[in-house]
């Protein structure tokens, strides 16, 4: 290393569309099969990229069993038909694995140990997603940490309990996020981060699928709840099971200039907090200020707040405690709306924000969500083109 300051930036990044699991357009699909394409579809946006320049695939996957088992980053990049010398790693942060990757890939780059990163996550919930075996849980935790192995309906119950949220306000949420979502999905803004995907069946696949424009207070009022009897969750205040896949090229700022590949945001910072589990929603209450800690900005600086809607239930009380404006939380709907694919949610939400930065000509977009387990996650982002 030369000992001047490092820069790690995004040149490139793309999703496939967030697909209903279990019956939308690729629950017939082989992960492995639809992440290949779309990491091959970031690339040609990068034409002048060699391939063998990427020094390693470090790939979110919050359920890496079965059909994403065996290294699932080394079998897409296989895949997407990258050279032998590409390697691969997967890892888990449940929810925040994708966005964790870009952070991983990102300080690896500030480091000095890699110029060149793809970094992204995929999950199909409709193939590997499940709970827990009861046969493979610690017995000493069941015993004395009621949270670890909670339901993640639970813990939003438990939220809902503490915050004394009523059932509308968690379903005006729900409401709210369809009709963003709906909105923008209309207005082309969802559209520059997703690229085409060909399903097992042969079907192209270019539109989110669990955006359902229809839904009211009046539709939302006859839903029972799906965790707790008598309790006040329900699936439409819960984010959609989804399968999907994201990814985002992160290179040394110099490297890119050279390459002639314009940087389209710099990566700021990144923090992790932990939480307690049987609450773990509030997670980005705490690590939203360690990242703001860590870069000297706030709240107040950011353009774009994309906040995961992994229930409303967390969603109302992160905001409300983290004083988050109403007016710049997922512009373009939430995961209530488009969908929560586990490993991939990161990467998506930084590809939404940094579309609705380029869009509307803002600075700074910060990335968050709560992970279960008992932890929260959050990065910042700043545009430059």
């Amino acid at each position: 290393m030369n000992g001047s300051k490092r820069e790690a930036v995004v040149v490139a990044y793309g999703r496939s569309a967030c697909c209903k699991a279990r019956k939308g357009g690729l629950s017939g699909t082989n992960p492995i099969d639809y992440a290949g394409q779309v990491l091959r579809g970031v690339l040609e946006r990068i034409p002048s990229l060699p391939p063998d320049r990427i020094e390693d695939v470090i790939l979110g996957c919050a359920m890496p069993v079965k059909h994403m088992d065996y290294n699932a980053a080394r079998l897409i990049a296989r895949r997407a038909g990258l050279p032998d010398t590409v390697p691969g790693q997967t890892i888990n942060r449940f929810c925040s694995s994708g966005l964790q990757s870009i952070a991983s890939a990102a300080n690896a780059i500030i480091a000095g140990a890699m110029d060149c990163v793809v970094a992204g996550g995929a999950e199909s919930m409709t193939l590997c997603f499940a709970p827990h075996p009861a046969e493979y849980q610690n017995q000493w935790l069941l015993s004395n940490d009621e949270g670890t192995y909670m339901s993640m309906g639970e813990t939003a119950e438990r939220v809902a309990d503490r915050y004394e949220l009523s059932r509308e306000e968690m379903d005006l949420m729900a409401v709210e996020s369809h009709r963003k979502a709906y909105q923008a999905q209309c207005q082309g803004k969802l559209a520059p981060s997703i690229l085409p995907v060909q399903s097992a069946e042969g079907r192209v696949i270019t539109e989110d699928e669990g955006i359902r424009p229809e839904t009211s207070m009046e539709s939302l009022a006859g839903l029972k709840p799906c965790f707790r009897p008598g309790g006040r969750i329900t699936a439409a205040t819960s984010s959609q099971t989804t399968d999907a896949a994201a990814f985002a090229v992160i290179m040394e700022a110099k490297l890119a200039r050279t390459l002639g590949l314009p940087p389209l945001a710099r990566f700021v910072g990144f923090a992790v907090a932990g939480c307690e589990a049987q609450v773990m929603g509030l997670g980005p209450i705490y690590a939203v200020p360690k990242v703001m800690a860590k870069t000297g900005l706030t709240v107040e600086d950011m353009d774009v707040i994309e906040l995961n809607e992994a229930f409303a239930a967390q969603a109302i009380a992160c905001m409300s405690d983290l004083n988050l404006p109403v007016e710049k939380v997922n512009p373009y709907g939430g995961a209530i709306a488009l969908g929560h694919p586990m490993g991939a949610t990161g990467t998506v939400l930084t590809g939404k924000a940094l579309d609705y930065l380029k869009d509307t000509g803002g600075h700074y977009g910060l990335i968050t969500m709560c992970i279960g387990g008992g932890m929260g996650a959050a990065g910042i982002f700043e545009r430059l083109n």
